[in-house]
């Protein structure tokens, strides 16, 4: 065999290995972006002209989240913002779109002391999407009932929703960011409100402490007011 044929196989076998190295390195970027950003990667895919350019807007968003001073919150401010969210939540009862608009506020409150940019909307679903990807749904459904709110053109059903998908991503956001079970969690909690509301989904009932509007209290769930079961026999 000549020089020139052995030269053109190394030549191809090279290329040939490249390529499939190319193909690895992108289909381990695909997975790792999936993992990390859950239905906001599928999202992103159909809001863009092709899955590369929708993969580099995340990386560009996994460069801005990195550059934020992201923080934890303490322990005492944790129930400072739980004690805040009972109290929104106990509103709801007399004043269902009063309660909704404080509960987005004290979302964005949470937000701005994690250290999130709170100023524009959209850059905040773009931030909160590198960490909060799984329950970030939640977070767009109740803004826009919200906002809907605001003009008195959301039902109380609605606005009873708008609750259980802001608390969605409240209690996400009181958690601390990277520990292990943080994403299970998130994913577990999206689905719970998911399948209350009529979605696909563990039928959690994510919504057991959201009084409805026309009760006088709020509705529980405790097992001592329930009648007690009896066995075939009526025992």
């Amino acid at each position: 065999m000549s020089t020139v044929i052995w030269v053109a196989v190394v030549v191809v076998a090279v290329v040939a290995i490249v390529a499939v190295g190319y193909f690895v390195l992108q289909q381990q970027r695909r997975h790792r972006l999936r993992d990390r950003f859950g239905p906001e990667y599928e999202r992103t895919v159909q809001e863009r002209e092709n899955r590369r350019d929708a993969e580099q807007e995340l990386i560009a968003r996994e460069q801005r989240f990195s550059s934020l001073d992201i923080r934890a919150l303490d322990a005492g401010t944790r129930e400072i913002y739980s004690k805040k969210w009972m109290e929104v939540q106990e509103r709801f009862v007399d004043a269902p779109g009063f309660a909704v608009t404080e509960a987005d506020h004290l979302v964005t409150s949470v937000m701005a002391e994690r250290g999130y940019p709170t100023e524009d909307f959209e850059q905040r679903l773009s931030d909160l999407s590198v960490a909060h990807g799984r329950t970030l749904d939640h977070y767009r459904q109740a803004h826009e009932i919200s906002t809907r709110a605001a003009h008195k053109e959301a039902s109380t059903e609605e606005l009873r929703q708008a609750m259980v998908h802001y608390r969605a991503l409240f209690e996400e956001l009181l958690e601390a960011p990277g520990s292990p079970a943080d994403g299970d969690r998130g994913s577990r909690r999206a689905e719970a409100v998911d399948g209350d509301s009529g979605r696909t989904g563990p039928t959690v009932p994510a919504d057991r402490d959201v009084p409805r509007a026309d009760s006088t209290e709020p509705e529980t769930t405790d097992d001592a007011g329930r009648a007690p079961r009896r066995d075939t026999q009526g025992r």
